[in-house]
């Protein structure tokens, strides 16, 4: 038995004060990833503080028509929320791809964003990993590496991260509240997450003591409407992503061409992976498969791939080209 202290916040300026002021405290929200590391002996807090009970579960359209989402909402909740449904499809879609329905029911929108990579030597005390404790080396690098990164990785770390929700809410510009002990600030998703470079054991931009209170999505639009998620896995569930693709599309119908775009890819590098190049390499193009593919091979052509996972590139690259596709003919 590993001792550590337990304290159950009643408000969310005190939970973060609380973990402010103890170098080894950390949040607890579902802890259906803090749990798992604990028992593993990966992690070894010596303060929970429990905000799962805080006021943060609601879900409410902001003034410009926007969602706001607050960080203790249940994964199961937000999928199946009728505004999201509705206005935000490739985020419910990416929600019902992760794990099963019973740790849906306890994980949290917070907790989803900041779990950590699945990545097996980062979770076996036995073997090196920079990530867990910085300078013992990359264990995967030379090892097994058949599900790590193409885009983005360094010499310290190959991990890729494991969230379908992170990916959903890429594609959709979604933006992070987070409150700290100098107060509040609101960052995009797309600067939250980090590439491993010379740190990987940092996995976001957030300081010691730093809470997400909540997620906003942007007002709706053509182009949220017409989204959706697709993820490949080596089995039907329960299975984190070998590639997954989120994808957000506004189309003119008359000139048959691309007026807007979003692309996020999951399970191609260390954090959620926004497709700039190819977002840029479509607006205006037509819409058809030759367009996308070209479109996939821009981006993926920085992709440095292992032995053991280079069939993740022309993954990758067939998955956009079929979520684009599905897109375009109105298919989820």
């Amino acid at each position: 038995m590993i001792p550590f202290e337990y304290h159950r916040a009643t408000d969310a300026e005190e939970a973060v004060a609380t973990v402010a002021a103890h170098p080894h405290a950390v949040f607890l929200a579902g802890g259906t990833n803090l749990v798992d590391h604990m028992k593993l002996g990966v992690a070894a807090p010596h303060m929970l503080v429990d905000v799962s009970r805080l006021p943060l579960d609601g879900i409410e359209e902001t003034p410009e028509g926007g969602l706001r989402v607050g960080t203790a909402v249940r994964n199961s909740d937000l999928a199946a929320h009728p505004l999201v449904r509705e206005r935000y499809p490739a985020l419910s879609r990416a929600l019902l791809s992760g794990a099963s329905g019973q740790l849906r029911n306890a994980a949290t929108t917070g907790g989803n964003l900041l779990q950590r990579t699945r990545c097996r030597y980062f979770q076996d005390v036995t073997t090196p990993c920079n990530k867990r404790e910085p300078g013992s080396g990359c264990s995967a690098i030379g090892g097994w590496d058949r599900q790590h990164a193409v885009l983005g990785a360094s010499e310290q770390c190959i991990a890729v991260h494991p969230s379908d929700m992170a990916v959903g809410l890429l594609a959709l510009d979604a933006t992070v509240h987070v409150l700290g002990p100098d107060g509040a600030r609101t960052l995009p998703l797309a600067g939250l997450h980090r590439l491993p470079g010379d740190a990987p054991e940092r996995d976001t931009e957030l300081a010691h003591g730093e809470l997400i209170t909540a997620v906003e999505l942007p007002p709706a639009n053509a182009l949220t409407r017409r989204s959706t998620y697709r993820k490949v896995r080596e089995r039907a569930s329960y299975a984190f992503a070998l590639v997954s693709v989120a994808a957000a599309l506004d189309l003119d119908e008359a000139a048959g061409t691309v007026r807007d775009v979003r692309i996020a890819l999951g399970g191609v590098a260390h954090k959620p992976w926004r497709a700039e190049q190819a977002e840029e390499a479509l607006r205006g193009a037509p819409a058809t498969e030759e367009a996308f593919r070209r479109a996939a091979e821009t981006e993926l052509a920085a992709a440095q791939p292992r032995d053991g996972n280079a069939y993740k590139v022309p993954l990758a690259r067939n998955t956009m080209v079929a979520t684009l596709r599905n897109l375009t003919e109105g298919r989820r």
